[in-house]
């Protein structure tokens, strides 16, 4: 197939603020409360409201499954998360990128592919971490080949070293970002904090986006995002420190608590905050 259409090109901001849509536990998972249009509901405002507030794309998550599956989710996940992303395709007009934990690259591409959503994100695209799920392995090799296979225009936004898990191996985090980037031709890159809504060091921030810069065989440095604890009162600061863009849940729930719904006023604060800081 082409060329996919680089990350940077998807967005109409220079450096993107994504929000997420946090779904609640999906039919089959334990917390699901036996109401299906209540969950579609909940999916469709949050997205408005990302929408509305100004956020430049969304991503779609499976985060109410816990204890989430290691790798293959099941195929009655697969079927719910690609009709709410069909409908949420109709509903708003920014860009979509799809996640499937805990880290079916697969199940996620094949459901962008579906509903023609823009990325996916992969939390173990190469190497291996330690979780609570187990052991788990990139597959970075088989998610390519089915990007090609499915002839699917669908970018790759991994992570380096991702939230709620422990590298396997000696790899530090710039050896970690270069791999992704370079041997799992990942179109874009996520620094993150321990955990959800836990900060992001800034100096992960930096030690990844300078050695993109410097080493990568791109003609232009693989982007950046910042995938954790990103505040309107810090989102200055990452982008300061290299990043391209900032994936954003918890910060921009009502209260700050990462279950609650979307505030529209969250996401405008957070993204007039984005937009001044990326003034020259």
């Amino acid at each position: 197939m082409p060329t996919p259409t680089p990350l940077r090109d998807r967005f109409d901001a220079d450096r993107p603020v994504l929000g997420m849509v946090h779904l609640p536990p999906l039919p089959g998972a334990p917390g699901f409360d036996g109401d299906r249009d209540a969950v579609r509901t909940r999916a469709l405002e949050d997205a408005r409201r990302l929408e509305a507030g100004g956020a430049d794309g969304i991503v779609l998550e499976n985060f109410g499954d816990t204890p989430f599956y290691s790798e293959d989710v099941p195929a009655h996940v697969v079927a719910d998360m690609t009709a709410l992303a069909s409908a949420l395709q109709r509903t708003v007009d920014i860009p979509l990128g799809i996640n499937v934990l805990r880290n079916d690259a697969d199940a996620a591409l094949s459901i962008a592919a579906a509903t023609a959503a823009d990325f996916i994100r992969v939390n173990v695209h190469v190497g291996t971490a330690a979780t609570d799920q187990g052991l788990l392995e990139g597959q970075a090799h088989e998610t390519l080949r089915l990007r090609d296979r499915l002839e699917a225009d669908v970018a790759i936004l991994a992570d380096v070293h991702v939230k709620h898990a422990t590298p396997v191996g000696e790899g530090d985090l710039e050896q970690a970002a270069l791999e992704t980037a370079e041997r799992g031709m990942a179109d874009g890159v996520i620094v993150s904090g321990p955990g959800t809504g836990v900060e992001t060091a800034l100096e992960d921030v930096e030690r990844v986006a300078d050695v993109l810069a410097d080493r990568t065989s791109t003609p232009e440095r693989t982007p950046v995002f910042v995938g954790s604890g990103v505040t309107s009162e810090t989102v200055g600061d990452c982008l300061e420190a290299g990043a391209d863009g900032v994936i954003v849940g918890t910060a921009l729930k009502a209260g700050g608590e990462t279950t609650n719904p979307v505030s529209r006023q969250r996401v405008e604060t957070l993204v007039s905050a984005t937009r001044d800081s990326s003034q020259p």
